[in-house]
């Protein structure tokens, strides 16, 4: 069991059933199972101590040699892309030191896990029919810096009724719920473990928990699970012993020896790729497998399975947390997309996500990362309810690669051109003239579908190391609204991904005081989704209702302009066009009516905004032109911008800035000689594809 921590009492190896904080505080050691060639060996590690802190534990640990270690904090996210082999073989590795096992049902603690933040909510993990509690080996390590991770390990042969799991995983919400009764605790189910934590959820309404359900169990096959029964009633009890002494499937027996040398990576790599690596790990694990699946096992588990679904369809009602639904696109047996929608809708605040392209193994797919997920649902959270600022999880250099990927054509269609004024009024093509100690409120156009934000982000990193947290509409983060009608909710991950908020007069705040670059858009959703003839029209309200908090932190204002829409797409159908269409008419009315109105006590268009999809007919693409003016300094003018006509004439200056940006770029593109897709593409042939394209003379 490599990289396990299991909860151990001072008599031995013997695990408590439900440990609470006072067990992990009073117990006398931990023990570490590790894997060591073809042995285990244990090791103890005594409890030092252990100080509490606001909503956590921090926790010092002696070892063997007296040395004292202590746990990390947290840091922001760094990891590369998970790593693949580190998903079914090695989930197969570790079940290993799972055979076997005596006992009643424990919790223990991965070891990978051991550098959680401060205050770190509590997540338990629920497993599947396996009962392991290894499902989330491929997210340990990512989860515990988020999260302090308890996994429930049901030994093979242990009959706990599924009425007594529930009993189990109550007592030890409740305990922890005492402790921290302001810290959310997320229940993470798989399969039949789902089932449980619904039930858990619906007999607890009153806790503060948050249900995340991979592949809930809804209903039992009965085409397969009956013959399956009446298969395993006819089997001897001795199956899996014949198939080791037939097949040569014990441990160190010479098969076994010659699969696990075929599942080494480079020998794999060279005959097939990972399915054929995974194929060779099964059959070199079948003893183990074997084991855990005996004949009066599946018996068991299919009636315990009967018996956790009838049970949570009778608790879903009681149900009052959020919830997240993942879903694989290959998965009949337990799956029934009826119920899932049934049990998305009475569910309160739940979110479905469908992972198309994977198996019934969803959590220990590649593609499938739990943190990634978190970020793109906004479900993660440390308080009572999720804060877009303080629980904002920043991306891994991964996330950020592939948000840009899904850009490139875009930004290689468009080869942007970007300005910036130095102090002395210089123009320079290079983002030099950006201030790089915060706080900056970037404000500017917005060009149609918001097309300019991807390459305009993806320079700021490139270029200067700056990270731009957008403002946004709220109804980008609604998860249940007339879009997903007609779009996948997924389009808009990136936003999240990347730190875009609900735009607010709290959220700029927030932003503002943590010294961040926030980008506003004054003109909104009705620049953004702008109607015929209407390109490079600036749409913003009269109060400026941005300066005096920009003037309260001393914030940096940098007015910019943004030009290229007409050159890659024209509006053909915009929402007078649609509107009198009846059903697309329906559809805005709806869409409209969900937005609500983000600027109470405006009733012109500016606040109630026409929500819809533009129609639009792309051009052979033209490019991109961005020109960020000069900055405008509030520091030290905060009690001199109090006054409502010096914030007027500042909100007029930035206003103008933005309009004059625009009409410079769109004067000198006329000058660009490789403005066309043809000449850019002539120009990179001869000097490279990494080469810059040269623009019109400053």
């Amino acid at each position: 069991m490599k990289g396990t921590l299991v909860l151990g009492s001072n008599s031995g190896l013997s695990c408590v059933s439900s440990p609470s904080r006072e067990t992990f505080r009073n117990a006398g050691f931990f023990c570490w199972k590790q894997s060591s060639a073809s042995k285990y060996r244990l090791t103890a590690i005594r409890l030092e101590s252990s100080t509490t802190t606001n909503g956590g534990i921090k926790r010092r640990w002696m070892n063997q040699d007296k040395k004292v270690v202590e746990k990390s904090p947290y840091a922001n996210v760094e990891e590369e892309r998970p790593d693949p082999r580190k998903s079914l073989l090695h989930f197969l590795e570790e079940v290993r030191g799972f055979v076997g096992g005596e006992g009643p049902p424990r919790w223990f603690s991965p070891l990978e896990s051991a550098a959680q933040a401060q205050g770190s909510p509590l997540l338990l993990f629920i497993p599947g029919i396996d009962g392991t509690g290894l499902g989330l080996i491929r997210q340990h390590k990512k989860l515990g810096e988020l999260f302090d991770i308890w996994c429930l390990h049901i030994p093979a042969r242990d009959r706990t009724s599924a009425k007594d799991l529930v009993k189990l995983i109550e007592k030890t919400l409740k305990s922890e719920n005492c402790l921290f009764p302001d810290r959310p605790i997320y229940l993470v189910g798989e399969s039949v473990g789902a089932c449980l934590a619904l039930e858990v959820a619906g007999r607890n309404p009153n806790i503060d928990l948050a249900l995340i359900l991979a592949n809930p169990a809804t209903h039992v096959n009965n085409l397969l699970s009956q013959p399956l029964s009446r298969m395993l009633n006819v089997l001897p009890d001795e199956i899996p012993t014949l198939l080791e002494d037939i097949f040569g499937f014990k441990q160190g027996g010479p098969l076994t020896e010659m699969l696990e040398a075929f599942s080494n990576e480079f020998a794999v790599h060279q005959i097939g790729g990972m399915m054929l690596r995974d194929l060779f790990a099964v059959s070199a694990n079948l003893h183990s497998l074997s084991r855990i699946f005996s004949k009066d096992t599946l018996l068991w588990k299919l009636e315990m399975l009967k018996s956790a679904i009838s049970s949570a369809k009778s608790k879903i009602y009681a149900v009052r947390a959020e919830s997240l639904i993942l879903l694989s696109g290959r998965d009949n047996w337990l799956l029934n997309m009826e119920d899932i929608n049934r049990l998305s809708r009475t569910l309160p605040n739940c979110i479905v996500r469908k992972f198309n392209d994977t198996g019934p193994f969803l959590l220990l797919e590649d593609d499938v990362d739990l943190v990634t997920i978190l970020k793109c649902t906004c479900f993660f959270r440390r308080g009572r309810s999720h804060d877009y600022i303080s629980d904002y999880i920043m991306p891994t250099p991964f996330e950020l690669r592939k948000q840009l990927e899904e850009h490139k054509l875009l930004i290689y269609a468009t080869s942007p051109v970007m300005l910036s004024t130095l102090e002395n009024g210089k123009i320079v093509r290079s983002l030099e003239g950006l201030p790089s100690v915060g706080p900056v409120l970037y404000v500017g156009y917005h060009m149609i579908m918001g097309f300019e934000l991807p390459p305009m982000i993806a320079q700021l990193l490139k270029e200067r190391n700056i990270h731009l947290r957008g403002l946004t509409h709220p109804i980008v983060f609604m998860n249940k609204w007339i879009v997903h009608d007609i779009l996948d909710p997924q389009i808009f991950d990136k936003y999240k991904i990347t730190g875009g908020a609900p735009v607010s007069h709290a959220n700029i705040y927030k932003l503002l005081r943590l010294k961040c670059h926030v980008l506003l858009y004054p003109g909104g959703v009705r620049e953004a989704l702008h109607r015929k003839g209407e390109e490079y029209k600036l749409f913003w309200p009269e109060q400026p209702e941005f300066v005096r908090v920009a003037s309260k932190f001393g914030a940096t204002i940098v007015p910019f302009g943004v030009v290229g829409e007409d050159d890659i797409c024209k509006i053909v159908l915009d929402s007078y066009d649609q509107r009198n269409i009846p059903i697309l008419n329906d559809l805005i009315e709806r869409a409209t009516k969900e937005a609500g109105n983000l600027r109470k006590g405006n009733e012109s268009e500016l606040g109630n905004q026409d929500f819809y999809i533009p129609g639009l007919v792309p051009k052979v693409p033209g490019r991109f032109y961005y020109y960020f003016g000069k900055p405008i300094e509030t520091a030290g003018k905060e009690q001199e911008l109090r006054d409502k006509e010096k914030a007027q004439e500042l909100y007029l200056q930035v206003k103008s800035q933005v309009e004059q940006c625009i009409a410079y770029l769109k004067m000198k593109r006329e000058s660009d000689p490789y403005r066309n897709l043809l000449p850019r593409m002539l120009y990179q042939a001869s000097h490279g594809f990494s080469s810059e394209i040269p623009t019109f003379d400053l």
